[in-house]
């Protein structure tokens, strides 16, 4: 039985741009920390085998530093580890695959073609091939085949499969089932993905390892695979993020902001980044976001709230009062009527709840 593990898309040096500055750079220095926590795991469960399908880095110039540190961690795990740099770290001139000094245990795929290397003492040998510019417009595993010599052969690759266009190495179906390959560890998902089985290879793709942004939300880890002595590779995810971006939607309808949102919130949220979006209907002051923002904000690694309701049936009844609150609403409710998708309703409410406050002197922020 072998144990191995399989992760990709670390996209170290990322620039947390959507964070204030200094918290942008503790997580760029918590990003460097993930390789060091991976190998404490892979030495602690007894893995043999590390598969890293690609963007390591965010781009194929980053820090030293950081290809120093990936290095030195890489090289304190008790694992034959493999990396196929993507299309962020592609493979060439000025990259940490070439300008940094890898530990002996560390094989780096270096050419747009696939190349293999043999390992009789695990029983397995390991194929793969690397970006060597920003795109790869054929597809690196068209016409590989796997010698039937008895071994398991495991494929990595950075790349999408049967993509809608050939930018990032597209891999065929047909040339997955053709590729005699038991296991084929994927990047550039950054969503994990269900294992996929063409003809005999099974596909995966882990997603990033840690979330960055609202577009990267929820649980995020890796894949952790078992072969047997049969050959046959089972995989099961492990989470592993540090810290997870979530978006919660939240109806204040007939309640306060705060009462409704305490009230759907997990109860730790401590180390997480949340976006709050609040729903439903509010009154004339809308639902406050930045005073819940302030108020909750220790309770989260970093928080953001965003008033998404609408103005409350109480409010645009008072239309029909003969007076200057009333000619105000009567005017933006005949533009919200004639408002073509959300975000011009959008801009109604948002104009209706500042002209009232105008009306009647009050703070909204």
């Amino acid at each position: 039985m072998l144990k191995f593990i399989h992760a990709a898309d670390f996209h170290l040096d990322s620039a947390f741009g959507a964070l204030p500055a200094g918290r942008a750079a503790e997580r760029r220095r918590e990003s460097r920390e993930l390789a060091f926590r991976l190998a404490d795991y892979v030495n602690g469960h007894g893995v043999q085998l590390v598969l890293l399908a690609g963007d390591l880095f965010d781009s194929a110039a980053p820090y030293r530093e950081t290809g120093e540190a990936l290095a030195e961690a890489l090289g304190r795990m008790n694992a034959q580890v493999f990396a196929a740099p993507g299309n962020h770290d592609w493979y060439g001139p000025g990259s940490p695959w070439v300008t940094v000094s890898w530990p002996e245990n560390v094989h780096i795929f270096r050419e747009s073609a696939m190349a293999s290397m043999d390992l009789p003492q695990l029983g397995v040998a390991v194929h793969g091939a690397a970006f060597t510019s920003p795109e790869q417009g054929t597809g690196l595993l068209a016409g590989f085949s796997a010698p039937e010599d008895g071994r398991v052969h495991l494929g990595i690759l950075h790349g999408e499969i049967d993509p809608a266009e050939d930018r990032y190495n597209p891999i065929r179906r047909e040339d997955a089932a053709a590729s005699g390959l038991a296991y084929l560890a994927l990047g550039h998902i950054h969503k994990r993905a269900e294992p996929r089985t063409y003809g005999g290879t099974l596909c995966a793709w882990p997603g990033c390892i840690e979330g960055r942004g609202f577009d990267e939300l929820g649980e995020k880890g890796f894949y952790e695979g078992v072969i047997d002595d049969g050959g046959k590779v089972s995989l099961a995810f492990v989470p592993f993020a540090r810290r997870r971006y979530e978006s919660l939607e939240v109806d204040v309808t007939g309640r306060s902001p705060r009462e409704a949102v305490e009230a759907a919130l997990p109860g730790d949220t401590a180390e997480d980044l949340y976006r709050i979006l609040l729903t439903g209907e509010a009154g004339e002051g809308g639902a406050d976001a930045r005073a819940l923002e302030t108020a909750l904000a220790g309770r989260f690694y970093a928080l953001e709230v965003r008033d998404h309701t609408r103005v409350a049936a109480d409010v645009w009844a008072r239309a029909g009062e003969d007076s200057l609150r009333g000619l105000f609403l009567r005017e933006l409710r005949a533009k919200w009527e004639a408002a073509g998708d959300e975000a011009e309703r959008e801009a109604v409410t948002q104009a209706v709840r500042f002209g009232l406050a105008a009306l009647d002197h009050r703070d909204l922020g």
